[in-house]
This record gives structure tokens, C-alpha cells and sequence, in this order.
């Protein structure tokens, strides 16, 4: 078995590598990349996990047309959804340590929900 997961898709990548090391998770867009420690990794899939939950369960509060943003925010990370329930961007920020931001738009975000649910590293 490889030490390493890497998945990517069109405008998105996600790695984990299964070695003791600092920073063994990878979140990345188009052409940007950070590298998350362990906990970090696992706050931000229970946050998007969290915050893709509430998107679909918005779907039957608003009207076609409407837009909402949402956050869910731990002491090692913040991040934001905006746009439709079936739709919609994604934002992270680091808040601590190294103060690193990245972003995906909504076109890419339902593949790369999909993506970290199959991730079993943990």
C-alpha cells in the first residue's frame, strides 16, 4: 500500500501521506497548495462536512434564486460557503500559525465534497 493518498480533480487536489511528518495533509485548487497538520486536516473535512449539510438542508428554506453564505469556524480554522444549496463556493483560512487562505469555486466544490468523503485515512 502506498504512503501516500493524492486525489485531484479539475480545479482541486487533496493529499495525505501516511509518515510521521508535521504537516501530512494537502488541500489545493487550481494553483495554489497548503499542507495541514493532522488536526487541521481532520477540522477541515468536519467542517465542509458540516457546512455541506447545512447548504442541503437550506435547499428547502429558500427560493431558487437566492444566494446564502454560511461559516463554521474552530480555533485552527474558518471557513466559508456562499452561493445556492446546489451550488456554491468554498473558503478556508488557517487562524494559526501560518495564516494561509485558499478558496474553490462552486464548480469544483461538489467533486472535491464527494472526494473527502472516500478518503478513509483515519
Amino acid at each position: 500500500m502506498s504512503d501516500r493518498i493524492i486525489k485531484k480533480g479539475q480545479g482541486w487536489r487533496l493529499g495525505w501521506k501516511n509518515e510521521k511528518t508535521d504537516y501530512p495533509g494537502l488541500i489545493g485548487g487550481e494553483d495554489w497548495a497548503i499542507e495541514l497538520t493532522e488536526t487541521e486536516f481532520t477540522e477541515f473535512c468536519r467542517l465542509f462536512e458540516q457546512l455541506a449539510t447545512t447548504m442541503t438542508a437550506m435547499k428547502e428554506e429558500l427560493m431558487e434564486e437566492e444566494r446564502i453564505a454560511c461559516e463554521a469556524e474552530s480555533d485552527l480554522l474558518w471557513l466559508e460557503v456562499e452561493g445556492f444549496p446546489h451550488a456554491y463556493s468554498l473558503r478556508v483560512i488557517l487562524n494559526q500559525g501560518r495564516r494561509c487562505e485558499g478558496n474553490w469555486p462552486a464548480e469544483v466544490v461538489r467533486e472535491l465534497y464527494q472526494a473527502i468523503q472516500k478518503l478513509n485515512i483515519f
